[in-house]
C-alpha cells in the first residue's frame, strides 16, 4: 500500500512538471513567432518589425468612411520604427466623406512622416484626393487618375411602377424633404438643390487640388470639367510628379528625405480580429471568407443589372457600360 502510494505520488509530480514544461514549450513557441513576425500586433499591424523600416500601405477598391483603416494610420504615424510610408493606391474612387476622411488621416500622418502615393491601374476621384495628401505622386505613364469632382445619382422608376400599377403615396413635412425621389420625376427645385450640392462639393474638391498641386487657373478650369487623364497626361498638368513605381518612390525618399532606400518595406494591414489562432480570430477570419464570397456575389448582381444604391454624394469613376 505504501509503495502504490508513493508510486501515485512520484507519477502526480511528474504529471506536474511535464505540464510546466507544456507551457514554458508554448510560451518560447509563441515569444519566437513574434519575433518572426508571425503574430500581428494589437493594433492591426499585418507584420511585426522592431527595426527601421518603410510602411506600406495599400488603399485599393471603395472607399468608404473606414474607421479601422484610419486608426491604423494613426499607429503608423505614432510608430518610431517607421522612418517613411509608401501608399499603393489602386481605386476608382467612392464615398465623398470616405475621401474626405482619408484625405485628412494622411494629411494628419504626412505631419509625422514622409509619405509618397504610387497609383496602380487607377487612382481617380476620391482615390486622386487621397493621393494629394500626400508629399510626392508617382504613377505608371498608363495609370488613368483625375476625375475632380462628385456625382449624385438615384433611379427614377416612376414610369416602371406606373406599368406594374403601382402607386406610391406620401406626405412631406416640405417641398424639398425626400428630394430627388426615385418615385417622382425630379421637378425644377429639387434639381436646383441637387445641383448646389454637387457644385459645392466639386468647389471644395477642386480647392483642394488646386493648393496641393500649386496649379494655375488655366489647368483649374480643365480639372474642373472631371476628366481623366494617363499618368503622362497628368504628369504635363502637374497633377503628379513622376512616372515611375514603388523603386521611383524609395529613390525620392532617399534623395529628398534622408531615408535610405535599403530599408525593408513592411506591408501594414488592418486587423481583423484577433490572433488566428484563438476561436475568436478563427471565428473572425470565417466570417471574413464568407463576406468576400457575399461582396463577389453582390457585385456580380451589381454587374448585370447596373445598379448602384450608394447613399450620398459619390467620387467615383468607372467607364461607360457598352451595350
Amino acid at each position: 500500500m505504501t509503495l502504490d502510494a508513493d508510486s501515485l505520488a512520484e507519477r502526480r509530480r511528474l504529471k506536474r512538471r511535464l505540464s510546466w514544461w507544456r507551457i514554458a514549450a508554448i510560451l518560447a513557441i509563441v515569444g519566437m513567432l513574434a519575433v518572426m513576425g508571425v503574430l500581428q500586433s494589437p493594433k492591426g499591424i499585418g507584420r511585426m518589425s522592431f527595426s527601421p523600416q518603410i510602411a506600406r500601405v495599400n488603399i485599393s477598391g471603395m472607399i468608404l468612411d473606414d474607421r479601422k483603416q484610419r486608426e491604423l494610420l494613426e499607429t503608423i504615424g505614432e510608430s518610431k520604427n517607421v522612418k517613411a510610408v509608401i501608399v499603393h493606391i489602386n481605386s476608382p474612387g467612392g464615398t465623398t466623406t470616405g475621401g474626405e476622411a482619408l484625405y485628412l488621416a494622411l494629411r494628419k500622418l504626412a505631419k509625422k512622416k514622409p509619405i509618397v502615393a504610387v497609383f496602380g491601374t487607377s487612382a481617380t476621384s476620391a482615390a486622386y484626393l487621397a493621393g494629394i495628401s500626400t508629399d510626392y505622386i508617382v504613377a505608371r505613364g498608363n495609370s488613368i487618375t483625375g476625375s475632380v469632382g462628385v456625382v449624385f445619382q438615384w433611379p427614377e422608376v416612376s414610369d416602371l411602377l406606373k406599368n406594374w400599377g403601382i402607386r406610391i403615396e406620401e406626405i412631406r413635412s416640405g417641398p424639398l424633404k425626400a428630394v430627388p425621389s426615385p418615385f417622382a420625376p425630379t421637378d425644377d427645385a429639387g434639381r436646383r438643390v441637387a445641383e448646389e450640392i454637387v457644385n459645392e462639393s466639386r468647389d471644395w474638391f477642386v480647392q483642394i487640388v488646386k493648393e496641393r498641386r500649386k496649379l494655375n487657373n488655366v489647368v483649374v478650369a480643365e480639372i474642373k470639367t472631371g476628366r481623366i487623364y494617363t499618368g503622362r497626361q497628368a504628369l504635363k498638368l502637374k497633377l503628379i510628379d513622376a512616372i515611375g513605381d514603388e523603386e521611383t518612390a524609395k529613390i525620392w525618399l532617399e534623395e529628398k528625405r534622408k531615408v535610405s532606400k535599403d530599408l525593408d518595406v513592411v506591408e501594414w494591414k488592418v486587423d481583423i480580429g484577433s490572433s488566428w489562432y484563438s476561436p475568436r480570430g478563427m471565428a473572425n477570419s470565417l466570417g471574413a471568407f464568407l463576406g468576400a464570397a457575399i461582396h463577389k456575389a453582390g457585385e456580380t448582381v451589381a454587374e448585370k443589372y447596373r445598379f448602384n444604391n450608394l447613399d450620398g454624394l459619390t467620387s467615383l469613376w468607372h467607364p461607360q457600360h457598352q451595350q
